[in-house]
């Protein structure tokens, strides 16, 4: 993928180096965190209770069950420490992706005579504080509706290389491109659908809502990818493959099989392995954002 000189985005906070720590803000703190369900961009799912416990792994989309732990707790920032060379070129990296999904959806939205309002990614390490609540690295990126915000521990790039064999800048791209797909999804108005059509609904119903959700910002993670391949040309070969390698390892199916467990469809949240290539495909192949209507789809 050909990003070096490109334009970066300045919607980037960089809080790597620093720490985040429990602060004493209204109802922070341990004691106050409130039991709730946690979906992950891999499909686990993790029981928050009293403190935190990660089940899974991640890609987190969390437009349906937003990430709690108390709330309002403060940041406690200490002095960052000095970011190395290769940090610093990931930085760059992350800011030049954006920029790249800035360009693509301020054209989408023109076109539909809408108006995109830009999200900021915010880089942390270890653990961080959201509109949110404060997450752990462990959940992997996510997007917070709440302020609007995509939060990314890099470090997650390396556990896609070698716990997913999904290597790649461009595999790091689409993770970036999907979060950003939920951000498209608040500024549609088509989350605050999908919550409220989840209303009443039996878990394996609320499931599927999420699962359709979570395929729509693949392919809309797609349409990204068509214009930096088409538009702008910065695709090299085997950029495309990197993308949906990535896609079919964090697959529901292919998780819940690497966990031994056995396949359970009704469990799944973000879709199979099949599911997730062939919607970031669709989007890719199309670029036309009413192919992404993943609601209306059969299956």
């Amino acid at each position: 993928m050909r990003w070096k000189g490109s334009r970066k985005s300045t919607n980037v906070e960089d809080r790597r180096g620093q720490s985040a720590g429990y602060g004493g803000g209204t109802g922070s703190g341990l004691l106050s965190f409130i039991p709730m369900l946690v979906r992950t961009k891999t499909g686990r799912i993790m029981l928050l209770v009293g403190v935190v416990v990660f089940f899974g792994s991640r890609m987190m989309g969390i437009d349906l069950l937003p990430l709690l732990l108390g709330g309002g707790g403060s940041t406690v920032n200490t002095q960052p420490r000095e970011l190395s060379a290769a940090e610093k070129e990931m930085g760059d990296f992350v800011a030049a992706v954006l920029a790249y999904t800035e360009d693509t959806w301020q054209t989408i939205f023109r076109e539909q005579g809408s108006v995109y309002r830009e999200p900021t990614l915010v880089l942390f390490t270890g653990r961080v504080n959201s509109a949110c609540g404060m997450a752990s690295a462990a959940v992997g990126p996510f997007y917070c509706p709440g302020d609007q915000k995509l939060y990314i521990d890099l470090s997650f790039f390396q556990d896609l290389k070698q716990r997913h064999g999904a290597p790649g800048d461009f595999a790091q791209a689409y993770v970036i491109a999907h979060e950003v797909g939920h951000h498209v999804q608040t500024l549609m108005g088509i989350s605050d659908q999908v919550r409220q059509a989840g209303r009443g609904r039996s878990k394996t119903e609320v499931n599927a809502l999420s699962v359709k959700q979570e395929l729509q910002a693949d392919c809309f993670a797609g349409l990204w990818g068509h214009a930096a391949n088409t538009e702008r040309q910065i695709l090299d070969p085997g950029d495309l493959e990197e993308a949906l390698r990535a896609a079919t390892a964090i697959g529901d199916d292919r998780l819940q099989q690497e966990a031994g467990r056995g396949v359970v469809p009704d469990s799944f949240t973000h879709g199979s392995s099949a599911q997730r290539v062939k919607w970031f495909k669709r989007g890719f192949d199309s670029g036309d954002i009413n192919s992404c209507d993943t609601f209306s789809a059969e299956n």
